[in-house]
């Protein structure tokens, strides 16, 4: 999996996105992994990364102690999440000594240093919440204890995304919403995982992934085209970043950045770009 990650970030090296996140291990080996991948990143490529943070079995010294390390190594972009726990539907219990949420997390990042941070939002609510709105009121707790932007959860639908700006913008929330795009990969695993975390996986979608299971090829080209159509459908609503979700794999990323006129670095047509 590590020579896949890396020969995934040479590939989508040239396209030059603006920055490329990486995910957060909460514990021991997995955690020093993160680290490694972040500072070589950094170190060995031309792309910015984003560390994920999360406030999952670490205290506040910990956790402070590794953003610290991050800011000495040059890292400055930063991914605030509460985290989820270990074991896989435990309900989120915060360390007795750490930060008990992700906007207590990006108060403390911000007072190490000047990081620039993004946070988790949830355009489908998340399964936790109690509601739509208690959704976007802790958005804004996070916004206003200094995020700099959010990033959705992928979605399907984008009338989703819509809905949710709308009342984001209605709470006074005016940082970028960068929406997360999820190019599907494997129907049945993001089926099975959409429906543990809350999200719809719409009738249409299904039907176009049916029968694709043994025909990879093809399920590429149609797993590339919807996650273009949806980019193409936000843009015209005026969306101009775009978060997508790789899983260490670049062909389908590659795909869809060329069907949407992104090229290496150089070769762009400025008429058909759109913000990686």
């Amino acid at each position: 999996m590590e020579e896949t990650l890396w020969n995934s970030i040479r590939r989508l090296e040239p396209l030059q996105p603006e920055m490329v996140s990486v995910t957060y291990g909460a514990g021991g080996s997995t955690r020093e992994r993160t680290h490694a991948t972040v500072t070589r990143i950094l170190r060995e490529t031309s792309l910015t990364p984003a560390a994920h943070q999360t406030c999952v079995a670490n205290s506040r010294g910990e956790v402070d102690d590794i953003l610290r390390q991050y800011w000495d190594e040059g890292v400055r972009h930063i991914v605030a999440l509460r985290g989820d726990m270990p074991t896989v539907g435990q309900a989120y219990q915060p360390h007795p000594d750490g930060y008990s949420n992700a906007a207590e997390l990006v108060a403390g990042a911000k007072k190490i240093g000047d990081f620039d941070i993004s946070v988790a939002a949830y355009p489908e609510h998340h399964p936790e919440s109690g509601s739509a709105q208690a959704d976007i009121d802790n958005l804004k707790r996070k916004i206003d204890a200094g995020a700099n932007r959010a990033i959705t959860q992928y979605f399907f639908d984008v009338d989703h995304y819509f809905r949710f700006m709308d009342k984001a913008l209605a709470a006074g929330i005016s940082v970028p919403i960068v929406p997360g795009i999820l190019p599907v990969t494997n129907f049945a695993t993001v089926k099975k995982f959409s429906q543990a975390s809350g999200i719809d996986v719409p009738a249409w979608l299904e039907n176009l992934f049916e029968g694709l299971e043994d025909r990879p090829e093809c399920r590429q080209q149609v797993a590339a085209t919807v996650a273009a159509e949806q980019c193409l459908r936000l843009y015209q609503s005026g969306v101009r970043h775009f978060h997508i979700y790789t899983l260490n794999r670049a062909e389908l990323t590659l795909a869809l950045c060329h069907i949407l006129g992104i090229r290496p670095h150089g070769e762009t047509d400025e008429h058909s770009k759109l913000a990686s």
